[in-house]
């Protein structure tokens, strides 16, 4: 839980840092202005604006990767389940990549690739590997916790779960809306609609060169260096119609969740709480002119979504299994055709 909780807080503060376009404020990678990491002089960074934002990320980004090592080599000791060891040693491997991708966003950062830089990109990938990081560290300790054992082994069983199928394809759905959004934010594009819930004034805007052109002249954003393009205001679409689509299936979903009662009960209730909650935060982000508080409270709901969803995937999952193992139409028919123990085989020819 902890490691959880310490990479929500790096979340939060990565999107603190691409909120207020700060990413490369310490401009060197892995040592800060020439300076070891961890030794750079606090009146060098501490409360300077950027540099603060910046090298305060790396700085915890640092801890995390020590507390995830810490809980592999503390799981392979006292873990007697295998896979759960495994999916220790996978969150290392994992923050092992995420740092590496947060370095390269500043190395490459001036390097051209596809009408962008390849800082960018790194940095898409950095920022939706986070998200995937700490929904893994989250199911680690869901999996440890004793609310997992006493789901285990409840002897309870409930109706067939009629969403079990849906709940992967919703998961999917929400990480593509998270590497949507990363690729907005990482172009400095969240912008691009100024409006909610319309888009210029309309359903659909408007996306010819005379109206981009008409945009860019009256756009006032000292974040962004670029004008806008149309793949811009298509993203920024596409974000909203997956929205508008999530919300939908998660209340479908988790209705069906709550009827079941228990602990997916429970989830699923939390589950379309944080989906309106992240919803009306993605409209005040908007409303807010992208305030970097509300901006980055957007992105971390949207993390802590993913990890609701993947959990209810996982307990799901168990619960069936579960189910099967107790009522299974093969179990029965293995005991149909088990040969007759002597005796029963003896009275069955007396008779």
């Amino acid at each position: 839980m902890l490691c959880a909780l310490a990479t929500l807080l790096l979340i939060c503060l990565g999107g603190v840092v691409t909120s207020k376009g700060v990413g490369m404020a310490v401009p060197d990678w892995p040592t800060s202005f020439g300076y070891n990491m961890f030794w750079l002089p606090l009146d060098k960074w501490w409360g300077i604006g950027g540099i603060h934002d910046e090298h305060l990320h790396r700085l915890v980004a640092s801890t995390v990767g020590a507390l995830v090592v810490v809980l592999a080599v503390w799981a392979q000791l006292k873990e007697p389940r295998r896979w759960v060891r495994n999916l220790a040693w996978i969150g290392v491997v994992m923050v092992l990549i995420q740092g590496l991708l947060g370095g390269l966003r500043v190395m490459l950062d001036q390097k051209e690739f596809l009408a962008s830089t390849l800082g960018v990109w790194f940095g898409i990938a950095h920022a939706t590997l986070g998200q995937v990081f700490f929904s893994t560290l989250s199911l680690i300790a869901f999996v440890l916790s004793p609310t997992w054992h006493q789901f285990q082994v409840a002897t309870e069983v409930r109706s067939h779960l009629s969403v079990d199928r849906w709940l992967p394809w919703i998961v999917g759905l929400i990480l593509v809306q998270l590497m949507v959004a990363a690729t907005m934010r990482h172009q400095h594009a969240p912008l691009a609609i100024p409006d909610f819930p319309l888009a210029y004034g309309q359903i659909w805007p408007d996306t010819d060169p005379a109206t981009i052109s008409t945009i860019n002249a009256r756009r006032i954003d000292p974040m962004n260096e670029r004008d806008l393009v149309a793949l811009h205001i298509h993203l920024q679409m596409v974000h909203r119609l997956i929205a508008v689509a999530l919300v939908t299936l998660v209340m479908g979903v988790s209705w069906v969740l709550m009827k079941q009662g228990g602990l997916l009960g429970r989830l699923g209730r939390l589950w379309i709480g944080l989906l309106l909650i992240q919803f009306c935060l993605g409209a005040a982000t908007v409303w807010t002119n992208k305030s970097a508080d509300v901006a980055t409270a957007h992105v971390a709901v949207g993390a802590i979504s993913l990890m609701m969803g993947i959990l209810l995937t996982v307990a799901s999952r168990m619960r069936c299994e579960v189910r099967i193992s107790k009522v299974s139409p093969c179990s029965r028919a293995k005991d149909f055709l088990k040969p007759a123990s002597p005796t029963v085989a003896a009275e069955g020819g007396a008779r």
